[in-house]
């Protein structure tokens, strides 16, 4: 399940559980090929922000390039890491914080 972060919602969307979050700029190639591996996580709950239209979000986060991906539980980021991953590199990361 994928789901738009803005500045509006970020907070309270990321607050509960472990979620994946990914910056993301629409003009990225490589963001473009990640979004077709995100598709197939549909178990998964996983938060896009759009770093074009959410530029202060970017930079409270110290973000980059991308694809920039946070693993939060609870509000609270856990680790980060960058660049195009399969959909079993991203599921190996959240399962090391289940």
């Amino acid at each position: 399940m994928i789901t738009k972060l803005t500045k509006d919602n970020f907070e309270a969307e990321t607050k509960g559980g472990l979620k994946l979050v990914e910056f993301f700029a629409t003009w990225c190639g490589y963001c473009k090929k990640q979004e077709a591996e995100l598709e197939q996580m549909d178990k998964v709950w996983i938060g896009q922000v759009n770093a074009d239209d959410e530029n202060e979000l970017a930079i409270e986060y110290g973000i980059a390039g991308f694809p920039t991906f946070l693993v939060m539980k609870d509000g609270k980021e856990l680790t980060r890491f960058s660049g195009l991953r399969s959909k079993e590199e991203l599921m190996n990361v959240l399962m090391k914080f289940v």
